[in-house]
């Protein structure tokens, strides 16, 4: 057993190492008032729960946190589960001392869930805190890292519900905070409990591998030391076995052996300015080969969390790879300790930070999240806390850091909404790209505008990387499009039910609609259908927690199979030219000239005087502008595909190229090269220099024309590929 007084004693040791000048007391203080109002409660391990505050105090005072943190932590846990009042907090030890145990409470009243949108509230209720005061936070991470240390004292399920709730919530925010320290102890611990056969497993290889490791890592270390004190570098080199669970996650994704794994090993130089960094990094690729492609400076473009260093994996003399990182005493501190590094508080000025913009993003994330669902926000968090990221560049030389495989949509739009919204082409290091192209490190990336733009496409949310992106695009189409996105959200709608085998009539029950409505926080079906249109929420979801009220209120049956089959059979319906017509045989059928509809489009049929159905694609802006048209509505029909193989439809695309000899000939080109059949092809230039091109071919289906497409975009010179829409 451990006596709170000892453990006391441990506390002021590492406050007078870590935290000099520190009114120890009032740190006293908190911790005779955190006694006395714990009394006799006890830990699961039986020491006293005072135990508890004075180990999270013990990991604040060693990242360097301030006094009022330090009495914070000592007090996070009297409000919750004690008598102990906000007022009795603000008395003895002031607001802000209070508010961050308040805010640290109502933290820990949140339990982990399994359910998504509980999970998400969690997360957005962290997040807001982190934007009120970092502090409240890092203190709750403190607490957590210190009950991760002791969870052998509980059952096996809670093990496993912490720790998952570990690695989904407290580890990303721990990296993005930049601590690292914090994290990786917090990885580790959760993964022993997560997959423990696995990491005994590797464990006890390491273990054997211990003085083979050892030696290695100490012939570099002595090898470096001697060459650096040679040219007057003063340094502190170091050497490690990568952490638990960066082993495990490296040899279980990619599925390989603890001997496979290339940069097991890490060497860490640390010296006093940014010139020796890059005098480091040359003497060590003179003594050992460098691996191509495995640089990184994040001193010249640091990361989102602040970390700086510069990365170099090398080949050893014995053929045995492994990684160094150079960096700075301070860069070596915000690589430990993130944001608390740099937790410089003002007198008097309530907590502000002094470069609030180092936690910006967590207000950022939470003001472009307010209309996703439970998904997308853990998507996005996770995003935003873990992706690999690219850095790239504007034409003016400033660095915009992305998510690993960003394209110019996601960097236009980091750069502000509406060069995202007024995008109709971009460069990379000079050449034209298509919207798809894959941003890669030191791109220097151009975005082309235009104020006669028609907005962005819905086909880059299916390209597009970031979070904060696919907000922005969703939110103009939210505001600019809402007829719009009621027509899209209704079909969408409609053909999910159909999916589902659910009729329209079940799903409009007057005793099934309004609890559907209200589950999804909807007021009116047109809102709902809106929010789909747009993409703020799916339709499959919808449909999900209909079918489950169906399902509860027992009026969905599935008919049985025989009686499904026998029913099909007997309202089949045979295709004329490809389609399939609802309620009609051997319909007269024509394909629409201003959208020119192909296999693989979403079409709708509409019953022409005279000429049978006319089909249309359901974007088509002649579609629809009639559906505004009270006496045009009722006459739009049901149709889809059916039994296309061989068949060639004709269709249209528009083509914008920069003018220059040879382009229209390069343009007829690459679509012969791909045997696609031109039979029209017309070419316009404007006084602007610009040329627009219409070309009408024959193809298969729709997966065809995108890849003809993609390839015409990626010709130079080509601004703009697309289709006409009507």
């Amino acid at each position: 057993m451990i006596s709170a007084i000892e453990k006391y004693h441990d506390l002021e040791a590492v406050i007078l190492e870590y935290m000099p000048g520190v009114n120890i007391e009032r740190i006293r203080t908190a911790f005779e008032f955190a006694r006395e109002a714990h009394g006799t409660q006890l830990r699961k391990d039986g020491n006293e729960y005072i135990t508890h505050p004075l180990a999270a105090a013990e990991i604040v005072a060693e990242i360097g946190m301030d006094e009022d943190s330090l009495c914070a932590a000592l007090l996070h846990d009297c409000i919750e589960d004690t008598d102990v009042t906000h007022e009795d907090i603000e008395k003895l030890f002031g607001n802000d001392v209070a508010t961050i145990v308040e805010g640290v409470t109502k933290l820990t009243r949140v339990t982990y869930t399994s359910v998504e949108e509980e999970q998400m509230e969690n997360l957005r209720k962290m997040l807001f805190a982190m934007a009120q005061d970092i502090r409240v936070i890092l203190i709750k991470l403190a607490d957590r890292l210190h009950n991760m240390r002791t969870l052998q004292f509980i059952s096996e399920e809670k093990q496993r519900n912490i720790s998952l709730e570990t690695m989904e919530m407290y580890a990303p925010i721990a990296h993005r905070l930049g601590m690292q320290r914090i994290k990786w102890e917090l990885e580790d611990i959760s993964i022993r409990y997560l997959d423990p056969v696995a990491c005994e497993d590797i464990i006890e290889e390491l273990k054997q591998r211990h003085i083979e490791d050892e030696t290695f890592l100490n012939g570099i270390q002595a090898r470096l030391c001697e060459r650096l004190s040679e040219h007057g570098i003063s340094c502190q080199v170091s050497g490690r076995v990568k952490h638990l669970y960066s082993v495990y996650r490296k040899m279980f994704s990619e599925n390989k052996l603890l001997s496979e794994v290339l940069d097991l090993h890490a060497i860490r130089v640390i010296v006093n300015d940014i010139a020796d960094c890059y005098n480091v990094l040359g003497h060590i690729h003179e003594l050992y080969r460098p691996i191509p492609g495995c640089f990184k400076d994040y001193i010249g473009t640091p990361k989102p969390n602040m970390y700086q260093s510069l990365h170099t994996n090398v080949i050893g003399s014995e053929g045995v790879p492994f990684e160094v990182q150079i960096r700075t005493w301070e860069m070596h501190q915000t690589a430990e300790y993130g944001i608390a590094a740099h937790w410089k508080y003002k007198e008097g000025k309530g907590g502000k930070v002094a470069d609030e913009e180092k936690f910006a993003w967590v207000r950022r994330l939470l003001e472009s999240q307010q209309d996703s669902d439970a998904q997308e926000f853990m998507h996005a968090l996770k995003v935003d806390m873990f992706a690999d990221e690219v850095f790239v560049f504007t034409p003016q030389g400033d660095v915009i850091n992305l998510p690993f495989g960003s394209t110019p949509i996601d960097f236009a739009y980091s750069i502000h909404s509406e060069v995202g919204n007024r995008m109709t082409g971009a460069m990379v290091n000079g050449r034209m790209v298509p919207y798809s192209h894959a941003l890669s490190n030191g791109d220097i990336v151009k975005i082309l505008t235009s104020n006669s733009s028609k907005g962005p496409s819905r086909d880059w949310l299916e390209l597009i990387k970031s979070p904060e992106a696919r907000n922005k695009i969703r939110q103009w189409f939210k505001k600019e499009k809402r007829e719009e996105n009621i027509i899209h959200g209704k079909l969408s709608f409609e053909a999910e039910l159909r999916h589902a085998n659910i009729t329209l009539a079940e799903a409009m029950h007057d005793d099934v609609l309004p609890k559907i409505l209200s589950r999804a926080s909807f007021g009116a079906l047109e809102e709902m259908y809106a929010a789909i249109g747009y993409g703020g929420i799916s339709a499959q979801k919808i449909v999900n927690k209909l079918r489950d009220e169906l399902r509860t209120a027992s009026k969905y049956k599935k008919d049985e199979p025989e009686q499904a089959a026998e029913a099909i059979e007997n309202t089949r319906i045979k295709p004329t030219r490809g389609i399939m017509v609802e309620g009609l045989d051997n319909c007269l059928i024509k394909f629409a000239r201003c959208c020119t509809p192909i296999p693989g489009d979403a079409v709708v049929g509409f019953i022409t005087r005279g000429y049978g159905v006319s089909v249309h694609r359901q974007d088509c802006h002649n579609y629809i502008k009639s559906l505004m048209e009270p006496e045009e509505g009722g006459r739009w029909i049901r149709v889809s595909w059916s039994d296309t193989e061989g068949t060639l439809y004709a269709t249209t695309i528009d083509v914008q190229v920069l003018d220059r000899t040879g382009i229209v000939v390069d343009v007829a080109s690459v679509l012969n090269s791909l045997n696609v059949k031109i039979t029209s092809f017309n070419a316009r230039t404007s006084n602007t220099g610009v040329t627009a091109i219409t070309i009408v071919v024959e193809v298969n289906n729709r997966d065809e024309l995108v890849s003809a497409m993609a390839k015409l975009m990626a010709v130079s010179g080509v601004t703009d590929v697309k289709r006409t829409d009507g």
